[in-house]
C-alpha cells in the first residue's frame, strides 16, 4: 500500500455546532444536510448546500418537564425528512419535522416507545412524502409509518413485527425495494445486539411481515456481550453499539456491514430479479465474511469499535479518539485518522460516526464539534489488494494504467510458469508490455525447450501489437510460421499414420496453421514465407499461402502437375485472377481435360478466343476417336454463333477443322452461313476465302470449293469444277449469275458442251436430251448455240423441230421490234406537237401586278430595270418573268433573288451568264411575249444559247413555289454576313446612369 498518499482526509467542519443548545448526543446526515441532537432537547439543522451559515434550531423539550435529551435523530438520504426521539423524566417521545417546517410534529401514536432505528424507502421517497418507512424500537418491535408534508401529521402507524423468541432491542434498520413483474419486493435487514435478521417478500410491508407468522425468520447470530435489560440504555451510551450500514452505489445497496459484538459481519447484496420465489425466502447476501476485532489491535487486548462507517472499499472504525481505516477486502489497516479535539470535549472524545450517501461524505462528532472525513482516492491501491489475494480478475478491473495491468499479468504468468502450466503462462506473458522484455520471455521458454508454449506466446503477442508495429508483427509472424512447420514435421516423425488419421493432432495443427496464415497473410513477407514452406517440403501449405497472396500462377501450376485440371480451372474462374493466366495455361489445361477446359472457357465471357488459338491448335493436332466430341470445334462454334465473334483467325481455324472431318456437311453449312448478315456495309463472312479455297483444294472438298469459287465471283471455275461433281450443281451455279448476260450464257454453254459430250446413247436420243437441256435454259441458249458441239456427221433432220422453233422465235422478235418502232414514231410526233403548242402559250398580266421581290409594278418602266440589249424588251417596259403559278418578277430582281439564295457555285454561274449577255448587247430585243420579232430565225446565235442557259438557271421554276423556297427552311434567320447588324440589337447594361435625365410623360 502506498503510504505516501492519504486515502481519507479529516477536516474540522464546525467547532461549536450546537450554538450553546447543549452538548451533541447524536447526529445524522443526508444530501449535505446535518442534523444534530443535543443534551438539552434541541435539534440543530445545518444545511451546507445552502451555505455554512444556514442553521435552524428547533426545541423539542417544549412542554416537557425535567431534563430532556435527544436519544436518536434520523435524516432521509434527500435531507428533507427528519425523525427524532426525545428521552426524559416523562418517558420517550418521537417527533417528525420537515425541512420547510418551522415547528416539529409529535408522533402521538408512538408515544412511550423508544425508537432506536429508522429504515427509509430510498427508492420511493420524495421531498413531500416519506412513503412507507420502518421504525425499530427498544422493545424489539417494528412499526410502519408514512408522513406527507402537506398533512402536517403521520398518515398512519402500523404494527409490523415483534421479537418473541429472544426479545432484544432493534439497534439499526435498512430497507431496499425493487419493482418486479409481480409487484413490489421488499428487502429488510435489522440488527439487535446479537442477531442480524433478514425479511423479504412481495406485496406490502404489512403482508410481508404478516407472512412470518407462518414461517421462520432468517437471522444470523453472533453472540457478544448481551446487556441486562435494566441497564440497557446506560450500557448503550457506552461502547456497546450494534450498527448496520449499507453502501449505496447508483441508488442501490451493493454491500453491507454489521458492527456486532464479535466482529464486523459484512458481505455483498444482490437484489436482482433472479429471486423469483413469491415467498421471498432466498438469501440475498453474498460473499459473507467476518472481520474479527483481534485484527485491529497489535496487543493482546481486543478493542471494539464504538462506531463505524462504510465506504466502497473500507471500514471506518471509531476506536477511542481515532478512526482506523480498514480495507474491506484485505482486512488490513491502511491508515489512522486523528481529530483536533477541543479541550472541553477531550474528556469524552469522539462520540460517533455517520455517513452521507448522497454526498459521498463521512462525519465524526464530539460534544461540540463536527469533523468531515472526505474520500480522496480510496480505489487507488485496490488493484494491488486484489492481486495480493490472487483475485486477478478484480485486480485487473481496478487497474488504472497499463503498468498496473502489466504487473497483474506478470504475477499470473510467473505463477503459471512455476506450476509448469506453460501454455497458460505464455498467454499471460504475451499481455505484458513494459515490466518484462520480449527477449526475456522467449529465452524462458527456449531454455526449457517449450517450443509449443513459445509459439502460443508469439501468437498471443501478435494480438497485443498495434497496426503501426509492422516490423515487429512481420518478424513474430515469421517466427511463428517456422515453429508451426517444425511442429508439423515433428508430428510426422513421431507418428507414421498421422496423415491417414484425419482426427490426429497432425491434421488439427495443419488446420490451425492454415488459419494462422489466413489471418497473417497481409503481414507475412511473401518471399520469406514461401522459402520457409518450400524448405520444409510443405507443398500443399505453399499452394494454400500462394492462394492467399493471390499468387495464382503457383497454385494453378501445382494443380496442373497433380493432374487436377478442375481445381486449376476453379482458381482461374475467380474474379481476382488475371486473364493472362487463362491464356498462359490454356495449352496445358486443354490437353489435361479438354471438356472441363472448354466449359470453363465458355463460362468466361470476357476471354479473347484469338489468344487461345495456340492451345486449340495443339489440341487439334492430336488424334481423336472417331465418335469423340471435338471440344475445340464446340468452343469455336460457341464463339461464332453465340458470341458473334468476327475474328478471321477464329473463323479460319473453325473452317480448317471442318475441312479435316470426313463428313463435309458441317463445312458446307459453315460456308453457306452469312455471319455478317444484318450489318450495314458489313461482310457476309469473316474467314479468308483464299485460305479457305487452298485448304479445301488440299483436302479435296470439291463441293466446298465450288461454293468458294462462286462466292469469289469465279463462276467459270465454279461451274467447271461442279461439272466434275454433278451437272445439277453446275446448273445451280450458272443460275446465280444474273447481272451479266454474256457470262451467264457462257456458263450455260460450258454446261451444254459438257452435256453433249457426255451423252453416249443413240444419236436421236442424244439430240432429244440436248433439246430438253435447251428448255432448261429459259431461252438463253438457242439451237444454233449448241450445234457446234455436235459432230459434223450429225444429220440436219434430227434438229428440224428445234430449228423451226428457233425460226418462229426470231419471227416473233421481229414483229415485236416493229411494234416498238411504231410506238416510238408516234411518241416523237406527240412531242413535236407539244413543242409547237408551247410556242403559242401566253399569260395575261394585270396592270397592277407587282414584282414578287421589289413589290413594284411589273408594267412600269424605270431606269433602274434597264437590262442589256441582249434581252428583248416590250417597248419601254423592263424584261420580266411570269410563272404559271401567277408570281411575276422583274428579270433583274429574279436574278438577284436566286443568286442570294443559291449556293456559291450556282450564283457565280448565273452572274457569269448575265455578264456574257451584257457583252453581247447587239442582238435584237424580244417582244412582249418573249419571242423574237417577225424576222425569221435562220440559226441559233451565241446570245440565244446564253439566254437559254440563264433562263434554265433562274426561271426553271418559281422561286416562291419551287425547291428554292423549300431549301430556305434549313437556313438560319440571321445569315453570317448579318451578324454585325444583329448585334446592334443586343441589350446592354448602362454603365453611366448619373448623366441620364428622367423625363416624365403625361398619362
Amino acid at each position: 500500500m502506498d503510504q505516501g498518499r492519504q486515502v481519507f482526509a479529516v477536516d474540522l467542519l464546525e467547532r461549536y455546532a450546537t450554538k450553546n443548545r447543549g452538548m451533541i448526543t447524536c447526529m445524522a446526515s443526508g444530501n449535505d444536510v446535518i442534523v444534530l441532537g443535543t443534551s438539552k432537547g434541541w435539534i440543530i439543522r445545518h444545511d451546507f448546500g445552502l451555505g455554512s451559515s444556514y442553521v435552524i434550531d428547533i426545541d423539542l423539550s417544549v412542554g416537557r418537564t425535567g431534563d430532556q435529551s435527544i436519544h436518536k435523530v434520523f435524516v432521509d438520504p434527500g435531507g428533507s425528512h427528519c425523525v427524532a426521539t426525545v428521552t426524559g423524566v416523562g418517558g420517550a417521545e418521537t417527533f417528525y419535522t420537515h425541512a420547510k417546517w418551522p415547528k416539529p410534529r409529535v408522533l402521538s401514536r408512538l408515544k412511550g416507545l423508544l425508537v432506536n432505528a429508522v429504515a427509509w424507502n430510498k427508492q420511493q421517497i420524495t421531498e413531500v412524502s416519506t412513503k412507507e418507512i420502518i421504525l425499530g424500537t427498544q422493545d424489539g418491535q417494528l412499526f410502519e409509518m408514512a408522513v406527507d408534508e402537506k398533512d402536517k401529521r403521520e398518515k398512519y402507524v402500523k404494527f409490523l413485527f415483534e421479537l418473541e423468541e429472544l426479545p432484544e432491542a432493534f439497534m439499526d434498520l435498512q430497507m431496499e425495494t425493487a419493482n418486479i413483474s409481480s409487484g413490489m419486493r421488499y428487502y429488510v435487514m435489522a440488527v439487535t445486539p446479537t442477531r442480524l435478521y433478514s425479511f423479504t417478500g412481495i406485496g406490502t410491508l404489512e403482508s410481508v411481515f404478516a407472512s412470518y407468522k407462518e414461517r421462520a425468520v432468517r437471522f444470523m447470530e453472533l453472540p457478544g456481550e448481551i446487556p441486562n435489560r435494566q441497564v440497557l440504555i446506560t450500557l448503550y451510551e457506552r461502547n456497546h453499539k450494534a450498527e448496520l450500514h449499507f453502501f449505496i452505489k447508483q441508488r442501490r445497496a451493493v454491500h453491507f456491514a454489521w458492527l456486532s459484538g464479535t466482529g464486523i459481519y459484512h458481505g455483498g447484496l444482490n437484489f436482482g430479479a433472479q429471486h423469483s420465489n413469491p415467498n421471498g425466502d432466498e438469501n440475498f447476501v453474498e460473499s459473507k465474511a467476518l472481520l474479527d476485532y483481534s485484527k485491529l489491535s497489535d496487543g493482546t487486548e481486543v478493542v471494539k469499535p464504538s462506531s463505524m462507517a462504510l465506504s466502497e472499499y473500507h471500514f471506518l472504525l471509531l476506536i477511542g479518539n481515532k478512526v482506523k481505516v480498514v480495507n474491506r477486502i484485505s482486512e488490513q489497516i491502511i491508515e489512522e485518522l486523528h481529530f483536533d479535539i477541543s479541550a472541553d470535549s477531550a474528556s469524552r472524545g469522539i462520540i460517533g460516526l455517520c455517513s452521507d450517501a448522497s454526498a459521498g461524505l463521512f462525519y465524526a462528532y464530539d460534544q461540540n464539534s463536527i469533523f468531515q472525513v472526505s474520500v480522496i482516492d480510496e480505489s487507488r491501491d485496490m488493484w494491488k489488494v486484489h492481486l495480493d489475494l490472487k483475485d486477478y480478475a478484480a485486480a485487473l478491473a481496478n487497474c488504472r494504467d497499463p503498468l498496473q495491468r502489466d504487473q497483474v499479468y506478470l504475477v499470473q504468468a510467473e505463477a503459471a510458469f512455476a506450476n509448469k502450466e506453460y501454455l497458460r503462462a505464455a498467454s499471460f506473458y504475451a499481455k505484458v508490455n513494459y515490466v518484462i522484455s520480449f527477449e526475456e520471455v522467449t529465452l524462458k521458454f527456449i531454455s526449457i525447450n517449450e517450443l509449443e508454449s513459445l509459439r502460443t506466446f508469439l501468437l498471443r503477442k501478435l494480438d497485443t501489437l498495434s497496426k503501426n508495429d509492422k516490423c515487429q508483427i512481420t518478424m513474430i509472424s515469421t517466427w511463428a510460421t517456422e515453429l508451426y512447420l517444425d511442429k508439423i514435421n515433428r508430428l510426422l516423425l513421431e507418428d507414421d499414420t498421422a496423415i491417414e488419421n484425419r482426427n490426429s493432432e497432425y491434421h488439427s495443427v495443419i488446420q490451425e496453421f492454415r488459419a494462422f496464415m489466413s489471418d497473417s497473410k497481409d503481414v507475412l513477407d511473401e518471399a520469406t514465407t514461401m522459402k520457409l514452406l518450400e524448405s520444409y517440403g510443405r507443398v500443399e501449405e505453399l499452394v494454400y499461402f500462394a492462394n492467399l497472396k493471390e499468387q495464382y500462377e503457383i497454385v494453378i501450376h501445382h494443380y496442373i502437375q497433380q493432374g487436377e485440371a478442375k481445381k486449376a480451372l476453379e482458381v482461374l474462374q475467380k474474379s481476382s485472377v488475371s486473364e493472362e493466366l487463362q491464356y498462359k495455361f490454356a495449352p496445358e489445361l486443354i490437353m489435361l481435360d479438354a471438356y472441363e477446359t472448354v466449359e470453363a472457357w465458355m463460362a468466361s465471357k470476357n476471354l479473347n478466343p484469338r489468344r487461345l488459338i495456340t492451345a486449340m491448335m495443339r489440341y487439334s493436332s492430336e488424334p481423336h476417336a472417331k465418335n469423340e466430341t471435338h471440344e475445340v470445334i464446340k468452343y469455336l462454334e460457341f464463339c461464332v454463333h453465340q458470341l458473334h465473334n468476327e475474328d478471321p483467325g477464329i473463323h479460319n481455324l473453325l473452317l480448317s477443322l471442318y475441312a479435316k472431318q470426313e463428313d463435309d456437311s458441317a463445312l458446307l453449312r459453315f460456308l453457306q452461313c452469312k455471319f455478317g448478315k444484318g450489318r450495314e456495309n458489313g461482310p457476309e463472312f469473316f474467314y479468308d476465302p483464299k485460305y479457305a479455297l487452298r485448304l479445301c483444294l488440299k483436302e479435296k472438298r470439291s463441293r466446298a470449293c465450288v461454293h468458294i469459287y462462286s462466292m469469289m465471283s469465279m463462276h467459270e471455275e465454279a461451274v467447271a469444277l461442279a461439272l466434275q461433281i454433278d451437272p445439277e450443281l453446275a446448273m445451280a451455279e450458272a443460275d446465280k449469275v444474273e447481272d451479266d448476260e454474256d457470262l451467264r450464257k457462257k456458263l450455260w454453254l460450258m454446261i451444254a458442251k459438257h452435256v453433249v459430250k457426255q451423252e453416249k446413247g443413240a444419236k436421236r436420243e442424244n439430240i432429244r436430251k440436248a433439246i430438253a437441256f435447251l428448255k432448261e435454259t429459259d431461252g438463253l441458249l438457242k439451237i444454233e448455240d449448241i450445234l457446234p458441239f455436235f459432230p459434223d456427221f450429225a444429220l440436219i433432220d434430227d434438229f428440224k423441230e428445234a430449228i423451226c422453233s428457233s425460226l418462229e422465235d426470231y419471227n416473233k422478235q421481229i414483229e415485236q421490234l416493229k411494234e416498238e418502232m411504231n410506238d416510238a414514231t408516234r411518241g416523237a410526233d406527240n412531242i413535236r406537237n407539244d413543242i409547237s403548242a408551247l410556242t403559242q402559250r401566253y399569260a395575261v398580266i394585270d396592270r397592277e401586278e407587282e414584282c414578287g421581290v421589289c413589290k413594284r409594278k411589273i408594267l412600269t418602266m424605270t431606269g433602274d430595270f434597264r437590262m442589256a440589249q441582249s434581252y428583248f424588251s416590250a417597248g419601254p417596259l423592263a424584261p420580266f418573268y411570269v410563272f404559271p403559278c401567277g408570281h411575276s418578277f422583274h428579270a433583274q430582281c429574279l436574278i438577284t433573288h436566286v443568286t442570294s439564295c443559291a449556293h456559291e457555285e450556282q450564283a457565280e454561274h448565273i452572274l457569269d451568264l448575265q455578264k456574257q449577255l451584257t457583252l453581247l448587247g447587239s442582238e435584237p430585243p424580244r417582244n412582249i411575249n418573249g419571242n423574237r420579232s417577225d424576222e425569221p430565225i435562220t440559226s441559233t446565235t451565241t446570245a440565244d444559247k446564253l439566254r437559254s442557259e440563264l433562263d434554265d438557271a433562274i426561271a426553271s421554276e418559281c422561286p416562291f413555289c419551287g425547291e428554292l423556297m423549300i431549301n430556305e427552311i434549313s437556313l438560319p434567320f440571321i445569315k453570317p454576313e448579318e451578324t454585325q447588324h444583329s448585334a446592334s440589337w443586343d441589350l446592354r447594361p448602362q454603365t453611366n446612369l448619373a448623366n441620364q435625365r428622367t423625363i416624365s410623360l403625361p398619362v
